[in-house]
């Protein structure tokens, strides 16, 4: 069977195919409990990404000179906890979904764990000829199944200081397009250094500044082949966006400065599952589904950063550490001219 990836930007690259499978077949409960186990599902896939794509926007409290831009190339990985990769699934919130082994709840897997063993339920439905019937689906798993514990983030980032200690920073990813899948993001930020603002011959050993960041994600993934579920057009379509409000306060040296920031996420992430879907039983029984449903999840969180930043002529490297929802460290190289 076909299985569904929305996870986000490089984990096409980690996983393959892994996350979301049998999503789809779980139509054939209704619309209403797939929408729910894809809520649950979902959730910490998303919040991850609205997390990983807010890495590096900053290298150091300092402001560059006016006139001055800069290019950096960034990396990042986030670091799943294991809280991440389960959620509680409780029979009685789903009419037409019971766990195969009778039990009344089972932990089970989110699109970041991984079910071993694997956990079947029995799907009701009313067959308009020979009334209620059943059917038994595999629970889909995550990428913990492919024994993925992180995950990697990577940007490309230009920035340029109009002012004196103003930075305009822009960061993007190419659209990445593979045979079922679209992926893409772009970014846009300001950071203005506050001690830039005090009289010129005031020196001071360190710099504070203050960041506003805007991310948006987008993506989708079509698949076809289900065992349950046929149909025409049939996708997942991702948005998340995000705003990142930061205080960073760093030395003020010439060679290495060290930094450390507050941080605040908020924003949302959209899954649509989109299409025509068919649910049949093989024989006689179908029924048409069209654009089932649309899942939407609430981002939001504090986080702490800490990193320096080492120059070397026209160019410096940077590494961070941020503690967040979803801890992660950074690494950046930048070129100024």
């Amino acid at each position: 069977m076909k299985q569904i990836l929305l996870i986000g930007i490089i984990l096409l690259s980690v996983i393959s195919t892994r996350a979301q499978e049998n999503v789809n077949d779980l139509l054939a409960a209704g619309a209403a409990d797939a929408e729910r186990f894809t809520k649950d599902y979902m959730a910490p896939a998303t919040e991850a990404l609205g997390y990983g794509i807010n890495n590096g926007w900053f290298n150091n409290a300092k402001a560059p000179k006016r006139f001055n831009f800069e290019l950096s190339i960034i990396g990042n990985v986030g670091f799943i906890k294991d809280e991440k990769k389960s959620f509680q699934m409780n029979e009685a919130d789903y009419p037409n979904i019971r766990f195969e082994d009778g039990s009344a709840s089972k932990m089970v897997s989110t699109a970041l764990g991984n079910n071993d063993p694997e956990i079947r339920v029995i799907i009701t439905y009313d067959d308009p000829i020979f009334g209620q019937q059943e059917t038994t689906l595999v629970l889909p798993t995550g990428i913990g199944a492919e024994g993925v514990d992180l995950i990697p983030t990577g940007f490309l980032q230009a920035s340029f200081s109009p002012f004196k200690g103003t930075q305009i920073k822009g960061r993007f990813i190419p659209k990445i397009e593979t045979e079922d899948a679209k992926i893409g993001l772009y970014g846009i930020g300001l950071q203005q250094e506050f001690t830039s603002w005090l009289p010129a011959d005031t020196v001071l050993p360190v710099a504070v500044s203050g960041l506003v960041a805007y991310t948006h994600l987008d993506g989708s993934y079509d698949f076809t082949d289900a065992e349950f579920v046929d149909g025409e057009n049939q996708r997942v379509e991702t948005d998340v966006n995000t705003l990142l409000f930061e205080l960073i306060v760093g030395t003020n040296l010439k060679i290495i400065n060290f930094y450390g920031a507050l941080g605040y996420i908020t924003g949302s992430s959209t899954t649509d599952l989109l299409g025509t879907y068919r649910v049949t039983d093989g024989f006689l029984f179908s029924e048409e589904i069209k654009d089932p449903f649309s899942v939407e999840n609430d981002i939001s969180g504090m986080r702490g950063t800490v990193g320096a930043n080492l120059q070397l002529g026209f160019f410096s490297l940077n590494a961070d550490y941020t503690i967040a929802e979803f801890d992660s460290a950074t690494l950046g190289i930048n070129f100024s001219f």
